[in-house]
């Protein structure tokens, strides 16, 4: 299938410190990434494989530190949704 091999390449080009079927398999750090990084060709490419509904649960699920404020307000505003504060990794105490 041509589109799992171009989600490949694209993970691995947009994820390059891990195995693309690692990068697919968790596919919020994906997403968030290529949202973050992406080309809009790139992100294009990748919309019209997954669909919109994947980006905006990428969005909900989004890993803390992957995604700037920039990007993740713009994604959001595309959307049509309220931007809530950027996730946080939690501190040791």
């Amino acid at each position: 299938m041509r589109e799992a091999a171009d989600l490949a390449k694209l993970a691995a080009k947009y994820v390059w410190w891990q195995a693309p079927s690692d990068t697919l398999d968790r596919r919020e750090l994906f997403l968030c990434q290529l949202m973050t990084l992406g080309t809009e060709e790139d992100v294009n490419s990748v919309r019209r494989v997954l669909g919109d509904a994947a980006f905006v649960d990428a969005l909900e699920h989004a890993p803390p530190g992957v995604m700037d404020a920039k990007s993740w307000n713009y994604w959001h505003l595309f959307f049509g949704r309220t931007p809530p504060p950027l996730p946080q990794r939690p501190l040791p105490e």
